[in-house]
């Protein structure tokens, strides 16, 4: 049911909706890890050169999720190499939580990772991003050893597709 209100579709990530999603995603995440609302400067400072180029075939792809034709979520999968893909910036707006969307967005977003070829799904996240966590989980994501590092990754997750 809640499904048929919520539309998503391939979209270039300089268009209006996807640039926006991208700056919501960025100020809700590096928010909560500062612990303080991020500032504009900030937050083009963590879309500069952070890589969405790639979110296009045939190397990846990036998803605008719209419910009752409202921009609401996005969310992007980047090939890795022959075999898996990389769920990245999965993200609804706040408004929009609780509607049934990310599930249905990370259904999408696996249905593209098949597209391009990729046979397993893996993602980092923080500890802190405790609905992230608990959407992959349910969705069948398990713990997977570390298969890159950083500053902000905590926990590493797969999936066979």
């Amino acid at each position: 049911m809640a499904r048929m209100t919520w539309n998503f579709s391939p979209e270039r990530v300089d268009t209006p909706d996807a640039a926006a999603l991208r700056r919501d995603y960025y100020d809700d995440v590096a928010s909560r890890y500062w612990k303080r609302p991020a500032t504009a400067e900030e937050i083009d400072h963590g879309l500069t050169n952070d890589g969405v180029e790639l979110l296009t075939p045939p190397t990846g792809q990036f998803l605008v999720a719209r419910y009752e034709g409202k921009a609401a979520g996005c969310g992007g999968v980047l090939l890795l190499d022959g075999e898996r893909a990389e769920l990245t910036r999965v993200f609804l707006r706040h408004a929009f939580r609780g509607l049934g969307g990310a599930g249905a967005l990370l259904d999408e977003l696996e249905d593209a990772a098949r597209g391009l070829g990729a046979r397993r799904m893996v993602l980092n996240t923080r500890l802190d991003l405790v609905e992230a966590r608990a959407l992959y989980t349910r969705h069948g994501y398990v713990d997977i050893p570390a298969y890159c590092s950083g500053p902000y990754m905590d926990v590493w997750y797969g999936k066979e597709l």
